[in-house]
């Protein structure tokens, strides 16, 4: 039986709330329990493979459950393992199958091939009993216990006799050139008893594991003792593996089914760094603030009052009050911004493609607020797998208005006319890019045999959503943003464009574009370690509330980062501010690629052509999706501004 509730787990110190909407399911005694696999994935390697294609013991009757869209873009396999249960029952020394490999089959040679390059790449099991992950908990530094939701299939010693990876946890891992395989797994499953709160039954609150490496002298009747399973690195005789388990039922009603997750996601010590990360954002804010808030006061108040009640010319001719120095130097400095107010909204060149990035950064702005906005009240908890995937790309096809709105709306305003082809760019140009590197990633893929590679229906499912929802919404985004008349400008443009003086190095576009990139990534550089972690080191990611809180605190540095940067080059006469307001918080994207970059050689392992070009192939998407968002909130906080301090100064 099972009954459906909301659950909302809500913890301060971690910053996260986890509400889960599913059946929490209630076993009787002596019900059977199953097992399920997912697809194994590595460090070392972008590639995840099937269970089935290591050649593990199978089940008889495989079963794969429904999978969401998330769950398929993501590679996630979930299928029925031969690990099967009865409650409270416990089992010592199961035995499940035996694989036998003759060294004179080519097959046989392949499979363990495959078999020796997965330990060798440290490849990951990932089991999932009732929804949860089975862990391996073992200590690290500072007598911290670490809950890794994923286990080796084994480990190498290296031919210079270097244990890698899980080898060094156990002495007798020494022979060189050997690998060591995980054989055995004793598996301990706690449950909380209902007979003490009035209900009947019991509800699974943990599943850990303990992986080991045992030779059993006798196949048929093992006794799960002995010593450690080998594998030789060279294939001179036939190999014989048998893989057993053991399981055992413990009952623990300090832990509550709605907090079940809680061991796993404490034992993630990022806490503090986060707090870090977020007060260095925060002085970030606060200086800009600052300077955004003396600009306006200067600009608008003081120096937009004098200038409207009072001629120009006779305040700098003015004498100066007693004790006090003439204005002359600020009005000399700040009028520079006031003369190029017929110039100011000369509609830029190439408007036609700024208006499509816009219409495209508006639509990833929306769909990235309410993923997070819902990943924060706890709909896509990781309990819910492939939720936040399969949220975002329904958003995404579904804000196609606004993008076909906002696009035609500013291409009306800069003045253009070919409204077909602005349409078409809109829900194609942005969307195309990210297709054809996606297209292009799944070959690589599915030629690598990957779990990864998207299957060719569901390609055609996503290019249905893409023309079948997603364009025509745009089109009918379009329609209305054409029909409105274009934006009226507070001061009207001269017909002879104004020589723009000759500018310093930091007013001259690039050094300023290149500067405005740095306090927005600044920002975000520490949370995007772990969101990296979560991407390539399968790290468990759930900290949507400092995610949400960072995306705020972005969101007002790009915006006062580009208005700062504005208003200097308005005020050293240069006019071009339209493309430069989206290419100053833009330039966030290159310092992220950079970053990228960084991340890749420093911190990952990876080996491999196919590896590494999928890892930048998949960084490119993140990156142009990154510089659409970031440039279009830059964009529309300096067209505010420009707007609000060109309407209150008068001009003759």
């Amino acid at each position: 039986t099972s009954k459906h509730r909301p659950l909302c787990v809500y913890d301060l110190n971690y910053m996260r709330v986890y509400s889960i909407f599913v059946a929490s399911v209630i076993i009787a005694t002596h019900t059977l329990i199953q097992l399920f696999v997912n697809r194994l994935d590595s460090v070392e390697s972008v590639l995840p493979y099937e269970y089935d294609v290591f050649d593990f013991c199978k089940d008889d009757n495989e079963r794969r459950p429904s999978e969401n869209l998330g769950q398929v873009l993501f590679g996630e396999r979930i299928e029925t393992s031969p690990y099967k249960f009865s409650f409270k029952k416990d089992e010592k020394c199961k035995k499940l199958c035996t694989k036998t490999y003759v060294k004179d089959k080519t097959e046989d040679k392949n499979m363990l091939d495959f078999l020796k390059r997965g330990m060798q790449l440290n490849y990951q099991h990932h089991w999932i009993v009732d929804n949860m992950p089975v862990t391996w908990c073992y200590d690290v530094e500072d007598s911290q216990k670490y809950c890794n939701p994923g286990f080796p299939i084994g480990c190498l010693v290296t031919t210079e006799g270097r244990a890698k990876d899980a080898c060094v946890i156990n002495s007798e891992f020494n022979k060189k050139n050997t690998f060591y395989i995980f054989n055995h797994v004793d598996i301990k499953l706690t449950y909380h008893n209902g007979e003490g709160e009035g209900w009947r039954g019991a509800r699974l609150v943990a599943a850990t594991l303990e992986p080991k490496s045992i030779n059993n002298a006798d196949a048929d009747k093992p006794t799960c003792e002995g010593p450690p399973m080998e594998v030789p690195g060279e294939f001179s005789s036939d190999v014989k593996i048998t893989y057993t388990y053991s399981v055992s039922f413990e009952e623990n009603n300090n832990i509550k089914w709605a907090s079940r997750w809680d061991y796993i996601l404490v034992s993630m010590p990022h806490t503090n760094i986060q707090w870090f990360s977020i007060m260095n954002s925060l002085v970030i804010v606060l200086f800009l603030s600052g300077m955004v808030a003396m600009i306006m006061l200067r600009t608008l108040h003081k120096d937009i009052a004098r200038y409207n009640q009072v001629d120009q010319e006779d305040l700098i001719k003015a004498p100066p009050p007693q004790g006090k120095s003439i204005f002359y130097e600020d009005a000399q400095e700040e009028s520079g911004w006031k003369q190029v107010h017929g110039d100011v909204f000369r509609p830029p060149r190439k408007g036609m493609l700024l208006s499509v990035f816009l219409g495209q950064g508006t639509q990833i702005f929306i769909m990235t607020f309410i993923t997070l906005f819902l990943a924060c009240l706890g709909f896509l908890s990781p309990a819910n797998r492939g939720a936040l995937m399969t949220c975002s790309v329904v958003l995404w096809v579904l804000l196609g208005t606004p993008a076909g709105y906002v696009s035609a709306r500013l291409y009306k305003t800069f003045g253009g006319e070919k409204w077909k082809t602005n349409v078409l760019l809109t829900a194609l140009l942005c969307p195309g890019i990210v297709f054809a590197d996606f297209f292009l990633m799944n070959l690589i893929l599915w030629v690598e045999g990957s779990s990864a590679a998207i299957p060719f229906g569901t390609l055609v499912a996503i290019l249905a959503l893409w023309f079948g929802i997603s364009v025509p919404l745009t089109f009918i985004g379009a329609y209305f943003g054409f029909k409105r008349p274009a934006i009226e400008q507070p001061v009207r443009t001269n017909q002879i464009p104004r020589q723009i003086p000759e500018q310093s190095f930091f007013t001259k576009p690039v050094p300023g574009i290149v500067m405005g990139g740095i306090l927005p990534f600044g920002c975000i550089f520490i949370q995007l370690f772990f969101i990296l972690n979560s991407i390539w080191s399968h790290q468990m990611y759930y900290m949507f509330g400092f995610l949400f809180l960072v995306f705020i605190i972005l969101l007002i540095t790009c915006s006062e980062a580009t208005i700062l940067l504005c208003y200097f080059h308005l005020c050293a006469e240069d006019y071009h501010w339209w493309w430069r307001s989206f290419l100053t918080s833009g330039f966030t994207a290159v310092y992220l690629f950079v970053y990228a970059v960084h991340y890749f050689f420093s911190k990952l392992q990876i080996v491999g052509a196919a590896s590494t070009i999928l890892y930048f192939g998949y960084t490119s998407i993140m990156v142009l999706i990154f510089f659409l968002f970031t440039g279009t909130i830059g964009f529309f906080a300096c067209f505010w501004f420009v707007n609000k301090i060109y309407s209150v100064v008068k001009v003759d």
